[in-house]
């Protein structure tokens, strides 16, 4: 009966050995998980009118800053610094000083270390240009031009750059406006966004952005450029009835009134003759040419549209 009980006993003891170290690596465990991401919250998806609707100029409708998942230490310390970058740089609601403070940081490492974090891009291709400017966010723009690393080139998956973005942004002081003229100045303001070829000139024509296409042209846009259907800024303005905006791109000395579109966008029966028309522009200069694929001898010639 002794033996027995001393058998009992380790028995016992040897159980709650166990269950002691099964504990302790339970506990380890949830420490570990809860320390995983060192506590920073998940980044809000980034909101503003561009990003709504499908194909929009940021991506996939309300798509925000996507992050890869994270497979090794590597990546998962590469994940946190995309994510808490992005949470501090590219909201509505970001503080301009708290991200020079990260940049002067940035910059104190390494030069490198700066230009890899301000041209970061989300799992969209957008980067913190592209948010800022479509936020309106010109202070942090600034900031990031300011840096002289920043690619304002840089095409997100749908094939916009921040500059064709600023073509569309809500512009409220002059100083922004400023920023944007100076943000065309250092881009490509002929580059053609990979969805329908448009430039930034056509998108500021067919939004009615006037102030934009007068700083693009400016900055050396091409008013000649056709889209993926043959459409130049000149036809987006005909299109979209913008008598102000045609009047100022038949002025250009460049603007070549004979280009015909591939699948006759601007039809014979679209416009209606602009009356009186600007004497100042000449009477050829008042007509816009449209054609259906025939011989410019056949081609219709239409007019100015009076409005939409």
């Amino acid at each position: 009966e002794e033996e027995e009980g001393d058998s009992s006993s380790e028995k016992a003891s040897a159980d709650s050995s166990d269950s002691d170290e099964q504990g302790d690596t339970e506990t380890s465990d949830e420490e570990a998980g809860e320390g995983e991401f060192w506590g920073i919250p998940a980044l809000p998806s980034p909101r503003s009118p561009l990003e709504l609707g499908f194909c929009s100029p940021l991506g996939l409708a309300g798509a925000g800053p996507q992050l890869s998942p994270s497979c090794c230490p590597q990546l998962a310390s590469s994940s946190l610094v995309l994510q808490e970058w992005f949470r501090l740089s590219s909201q509505k609601s970001s503080v301009p000083d708290t991200v020079a403070n990260h940049l002067l940081a940035f910059a104190e490492v390494s030069p490198a270390l700066l230009a890899h974090v301000v041209n970061l891009a989300d799992g969209n291709g957008n980067t913190a240009l592209h948010y800022s400017v479509s936020h309106s966010n010109f202070h942090i723009v600034r900031l990031l031009l300011d840096t002289g690393v920043c690619n304002v080139d840089h095409q997100n998956k749908a094939g916009y750059t921040a500059l064709m973005l600023a073509a569309l942004a809500a512009v409220e002081q002059e100083d922004d406006m400023n920023m944007v003229r100076r943000l065309f100045s250092m881009g490509n303001v002929n580059a053609k966004a990979s969805q329908a070829g448009q430039t930034a000139l056509m998108l500021a024509v067919s939004h009615g952005r006037q102030e934009m296409v007068e700083a693009l042209l400016a900055c050396g846009a091409d008013v000649n450029l056709q889209d993926e259907e043959g459409s130049t800024a000149l036809m987006c303005a005909c299109e979209h009835g913008r008598v102000e905006t045609v009047k100022l791109l038949l002025a250009q000395p460049t603007c070549d009134i004979s280009i015909v579109d591939s699948v006759s966008l601007c039809s014979p029966g679209a416009f209606t003759r602009l009356h009186p028309p600007p004497r100042a522009l000449g009477a050829q200069r008042n007509q816009i040419r449209a054609t259906s694929g025939a011989s410019p001898q056949h081609q219709a010639t239409v007019y100015v549209p009076l409005a939409c």
